[in-house]
């Protein structure tokens, strides 16, 4: 059973970096530039309050180093907040702030799910990455068990986990009928077969976009507020 989204397609625009991967093997300076300048883009269209998902504290954290002093008002969850500092954290992406305010943090964390930042105070959302978890002994487990009943262990045993993920970390910027904002996929991944199948209806139409294209869309859809 699937329940139509009450929500208008128009208030949300949702696009995926085409020439962007987190994939390993592509990890390192060059492409972590890329994502910085990606989210630099991204949230200097439009003043306002912005969430950044990453994969992992170590890629943040590589990033973040990359944007210091290029975009302002970014601040970063820690591996060990306590309950009061991830309050703090949150009363910090108030409607009525005067400059944009930009949260990294960990996908599939506190502050990618369950957490309602209605209107204004959250206009957008970067997820980077599709969620994956780690390779571990009890994953490959369960992928092997899969593969042996219906040749789909991968996706049981990671696909699923990581795209759970990004969907709830997504869902972070539409939470009213009156919400308007915007969501960027960043990972190459997302434009494959096995990935798109996964998006929830309410996804299309989307936009794959480099950087430019981004900021051309972004442009558009600001203005007709």
């Amino acid at each position: 059973v699937y329940a139509p989204s009450p929500f208008q397609a128009e208030n949300r625009l949702l696009m995926i970096g085409r020439d962007v991967s987190t994939k390993y093997t592509r990890r390192g300076e060059g492409e972590y530039r890329r994502i910085a300048d990606y989210i630099k883009a991204f949230t200097e269209a439009k003043k306002g309050n912005y969430f950044v998902f990453f994969p992992s504290y170590q890629m943040m954290n590589a990033v973040a180093e990359l944007a210091e002093g290029e975009i302002p008002g970014l601040v970063m969850q820690s591996s060990n907040m306590t309950e009061r500092e991830k309050e703090e954290f949150l009363e910090a992406f108030a409607a009525e702030n005067e400059e944009t305010l930009v949260g990294f943090c960990v996908l599939g964390g506190i502050f990618s799910e369950g957490i309602d930042l209605k209107n204004d105070r959250l206009i957008g959302a970067v997820v980077v990455g599709t969620g994956l978890p780690m390779v571990c002994n009890e994953r490959e487990l369960f992928r092997g068990f899969f593969d042996e009943r219906n040749n789909h262990g991968f996706d049981y045993a990671y696909l699923y986990n990581g795209m759970n993920k990004v969907q709830q970390a997504a869902g972070r910027v539409i939470r009213t009928m009156e919400d308007r904002g915007a969501i960027l996929l960043l990972d190459e991944r997302f434009l494959q077969r096995q990935y798109t199948e996964l998006f929830p209806r309410e996804w299309y139409p989307h936009e794959v976009v480099d950087i430019r294209r981004m900021q051309e869309l972004l442009q558009a859809f600001w203005k007709e507020e």
